[in-house]
């Protein structure tokens, strides 16, 4: 783990990243029947101690006082941590209707009723949600620490069958453990705003498209269409059901779309830090130029060296090998990636 984090805050950072790293490696197992529930319980470990993480940062400790007192209540030697849903009142203080924290505040009550009980029948019903959960948990982990404390870069896709077509209505009638279940989703859901049903932060539902027509070897056999970015129309026939397959022929590709050149980036770079200069051995140059460029590709290992033997092992998310012309073509990312981190001085300074 990088350095420069108080210890309680790197304590607890650890504690959550390896909490939810578990959630996903339990969820994704195919002999687990305790899915959802294994699930719940080790994603509401990471958001709390993440939480905690954030508030010992921000020089706040998060533990709970004593009544009418300044003291902070202690038990077995410890302090008494804050727990989630004190973490986030305090995170999101007046924003209430955040789809983040209405996501985990529909978690924290069904973690408890779940706990001592297996019920393999809610996995399907809750998959949107437990997605979002863990998503939402990444997007929060990159804004309080950046991205180099992410967890997305260390996962992959998981082999999926569909989801069971059961009912969850339907199985809860030979199911009384069940029927507690299903009248809390309920009654949370329909308390819920349509915006926040809706929102991908919320409940991530996506299309499962089957690719045909594949333009090269390298193709990828899924994609996947943001729910929140469908239209009205498309959002109504798909309500209530989190993966569709279709059948889809691809548009043919256009060579190099979107990408952007080495000498590119640095213009855009250069300029967005407002066109800084800086002086070097007696020479006045960019502040951000082609040799800074460099040092940034090979600090982030955004790509190997010229010379590598697999020239196209890239991270994609910022950089593409061509093999026709045997060049690199970067991202708009990349460039927001590189204002940002070019913005703190010591972070320039580190390159050199």
């Amino acid at each position: 783990m990088p350095k420069g984090l108080p210890a309680a805050t790197k304590r607890s950072l650890e504690k959550s990243k390896d909490a939810a790293l578990l959630a996903i490696e339990t969820y994704n197992k195919p002999a687990i029947k305790f899915r959802s529930g294994g699930f719940i319980i080790l994603m509401v470990i990471a958001w709390t101690a993440l939480f905690h993480a954030v508030f010992f940062k921000r020089k706040i400790k998060p533990f709970y006082r004593k009544k009418n007192s300044n003291r902070f209540e202690v038990k077995d030697n410890d302090y008494c941590y804050w727990e989630l849903s004190t973490c986030l009142k305090e995170y999101y203080k007046s924003d209430s209707e955040n789809p983040i924290k209405k996501n985990l505040e529909l978690f924290i009550p069904l973690r408890n009723i779940i706990e001592h009980k297996s019920l393999p029948e809610i996995d399907p019903d809750l998959f949107a949600e437990c997605q979002a959960m863990v998503i939402n948990y990444d997007k929060i982990l990159e804004k309080e620490f950046g991205t180099d404390y992410c967890i997305r870069e260390s996962l992959s896709f998981s082999l999926q069958l569909f989801p069971s077509s059961k009912n969850l209505v339907a199985a809860a009638k030979s199911n009384k453990d069940l029927k507690a279940v299903v009248k809390f989703l309920e009654q949370y859901r329909s308390s819920l705003t349509t915006d926040i049903i809706e929102s991908g932060q919320y409940a991530f539902k996506a299309f499962l498209l089957q690719v045909s027509n594949h333009q090269s070897k390298d193709a990828l056999p899924v994609q996947f269409v943001r729910y929140d970015q469908l239209s009205d129309e498309e959002k109504k026939n798909t309500k209530r059901f989190a993966a569709l397959i279709k059948e889809k022929v691809v548009e043919k590709a256009v060579s190099n779309h979107n990408l952007i050149l080495p000498a590119k980036v640095v213009e855009k770079v250069q300029k967005a830090l407002g066109n800084p200069k800086i002086t070097k051995n007696g020479v006045k140059k960019n502040k951000f130029n082609s040799d800074t460029h460099t040092r940034c590709w090979k600090r982030y290992q955004v790509r190997p060296n010229s010379k590598d033997n697999n020239p196209h092992n890239t991270n994609d998310k910022y950089c593409i090998y061509d093999r026709l012309t045997g060049h690199y073509g970067y991202t708009q990312q990349w460039v927001d990636f590189l204002i940002e981190k070019m913005k703190d001085d010591k972070e320039y300074e580190s390159l050199y």
